[in-house]
């Protein structure tokens, strides 16, 4: 046992004692209904079935229901910003606080990506598959882990506490954010009231690894469009063409080529950077994570971490062009591709998309005529670390898992905490997370480490057990 674990172990309180016993013996039920939930395959892109998002949030609205805690549930929608159609449906669960104690909102979602290629996968994506220490499936990590650590960490606070709870809870699980919650915004407005709260937590992060929690305090933000280039009215031969006439694939590779420099860092004027300390993290650590075949170095300059959250960074993740299998001899006249911008906190995500455009522009080869369209913008974010709050959550994860907590920077992006922000400028956000650097979200063979689950499941419920035993401002 380590100091912090003895010193964890002497500290617990008659509470804090019943919690872990409650986290403990409900596991295997907590385990089991997230299963259920895998077994949902609710992707929320509009080329997917949307009645499973409906039975997704159906199924998390009756976990919501089954606390007994709550005054009301609710399957709700929004209107999509700028227009008239409904957002998915997102479950909103209310109690309200006695007792002069504080009000904590509890966000995840319960949408998921699509689960891409089924032969890429070990085991089916949507049959939860538990392989050693690990739950696979789609969304079995993001994020619908995360709402079964809010449902399981509010079970042990009720087997924990009966008739003494008298915390504020307020449970919100999004059903489109890997759509790019676009009517995150409108339901916030909508829902004010319900959702106000003295504590945010969003459980939609990661962990340092297996054995060390992490506090996420930065996030880039993000920048994606869809950029159009053409060259020509019409398609034309090959043959009787090239070499004369600038085909539109040829003017992409060569504008998409001034977007890098040849170390690959990103060389675009008017993208910042964010200038903060980074934990060690070797180059053999971030093969191992990310995969990086034999012989690939990686790109960037500064440190690996520096790299990944607080440098710009471009991708193209996806292109239209002709399939090899069906190439023929032609010039296409139009290409289009998907830009994926990660910008560093501190930067204003409409500021970036300025620079960026003004850079395609500036450089479009041969003349060629470039559009963008499909917008989605989503500003950085930095944690005020040093509210209460803050320090509550690092000492529930430092009971919960026995080692202090890491400060994490997040290469990826949460775009809708810009929205909290704005309309619930005086909460303190925390963002956690039930995943690893093995949890492999977004990709096929998604997996949740069970252990890391129990011990972010038990730091919520410590987390929860204190703020009841508190009074509201403290």
């Amino acid at each position: 046992m380590t100091e912090t674990q003895e010193n964890s172990s002497s500290s617990l309180s008659g509470t804090d004692a019943a919690i872990r016993q409650a986290v403990r013996d409900r596991l295997p039920s907590t385990i089991a209904d997230l299963s259920q939930l895998v077994r949902l395959p609710s992707v929320s892109w509009n080329s997917f079935d949307p009645e499973n998002v409906v039975k997704s949030a159906e199924a998390v609205a009756e976990l919501a229901r089954g606390t007994g805690i709550f005054d009301t549930v609710e399957i709700k929608r929004a209107a999509i910003e700028d227009t008239e159609t409904l957002g998915r449906p997102a479950v909103l669960a209310k109690r309200a606080a006695k007792n002069g104690r504080p009000t904590i909102l509890l966000y995840a979602h319960h949408d998921v990506q699509p689960p891409g290629n089924a032969a890429d996968w070990d085991t089916p994506p949507f049959e939860p598959t538990v392989k050693g220490d690990r739950l696979y499936g789609r969304g079995a990590a993001d994020d619908k882990a995360g709402v079964m650590a809010h449902i399981g960490a509010i079970r042990a606070l009720t087997d924990a506490v009966g008739a003494d709870l008298d915390l504020g809870i307020a449970l919100f699980v999004e059903g489109e954010e890997e759509s790019g919650s676009l009517s995150f915004s409108n339901f916030l407005v909508d829902n004010r009231e319900a959702l106000q709260a003295d504590t945010i937590v969003v459980a939609d992060s990661n962990n340092w690894d297996t054995e060390t929690p992490a506090l996420t305090v930065g996030l880039r933000g993000n920048v994606k469009f869809t950029l159009t280039v053409s060259t020509l009215a019409h398609a034309s031969h090959s043959g009787m063409f090239g070499g004369a006439v600038p085909d539109s694939m040829l003017a992409t590779i060569r504008l998409l080529s001034t977007l890098w420099n040849e170390d690959g860092s990103v060389a675009v004027d008017g993208l910042t950077t964010y200038d903060g300390e980074t934990p060690d993290y070797d180059e053999e650590q971030l093969r191992q994570e990310a995969g990086i075949l034999e012989g690939v170095t990686p790109i960037g300059r500064g440190s690996i971490l520096s790299r990944i959250w607080g440098q710009p960074s471009i991708t193209v993740t996806g292109i239209d062009a002709p399939s090899t299998d069906a190439a023929s001899n032609t010039l296409a006249p139009t290409t289009s591709v998907v830009l994926s911008i990660r910008i560093a906190p501190g930067q204003n995500a409409e500021d970036a998309l300025q620079a960026v455009e003004a850079h395609l522009r500036a450089h479009a080869p041969f003349g060629a005529h470039i559009s963008l369209a499909k917008f989605e913008l989503g500003n950085p974010f930095l944690v005020d670390t040093s509210g209460e709050s803050v320090r509550a959550a690092k000492q529930a994860m430092a009971d919960a898992w026995g080692v202090e907590p890491v400060e994490l920077g997040i290469g990826g992006s949460i775009p809708f905490i810009a929205d909290l922000v704005r309309e619930f400028p005086n909460a303190e956000i925390l963002v956690t997370g039930v995943e690893d650097p093995d949890s492999r979200a977004h990709s096929p063979n998604e997996s949740l480490h069970l252990g890391v689950f129990e011990k972010s499941l038990l730091a919520e419920a410590l987390l929860l057990g204190r703020m009841n035993a508190q009074t509201s401002g403290e």
